[in-house]
C-alpha cells in the first residue's frame, strides 16, 4: 500500500525542450544565392540547347529523305511522262 502512495504523491516530471535559433542561416539560403541560381540557370540553358540540338538534327535527317523521295519521284515521272 506504500507503494501506491509514493507513486500517487510523486510530480509529475516536466520535459523541457531546448530550441535553437540562430540568426545566421536560414533554411533555403543555399537556393536564394545568386551563385546557385545561376548555376541553376545556366543548366538549364545548355539542357535546353542540346535538346534544340538534337531536334534540328532530326529534322535535317528528315528534310534529306524527302529531297530523296522527291528525286525518286521526279526521275518516275519524267519516264512515265516519256513513255506517254
Amino acid at each position: 500500500m506504500l507503494s501506491r502512495l509514493s507513486a500517487v504523491r510523486r510530480a509529475p516530471r516536466v520535459i523541457f525542450v531546448s530550441q535553437r535559433f540562430t540568426s545566421s542561416v536560414k533554411e533555403g539560403s543555399v537556393a536564394n544565392s545568386q551563385g546557385f541560381k545561376k548555376k541553376e540557370n545556366a543548366h538549364e540553358s545548355e539542357y535546353a540547347r542540346k535538346h534544340e540540338v538534337e531536334q534540328l538534327k532530326k529534322l535535317r535527317a528528315q528534310i534529306e529523305q524527302k529531297k530523296i523521295e522527291l528525286e525518286q519521284l521526279e526521275k518516275e515521272h519524267e519516264v512515265v511522262s516519256k513513255s506517254s
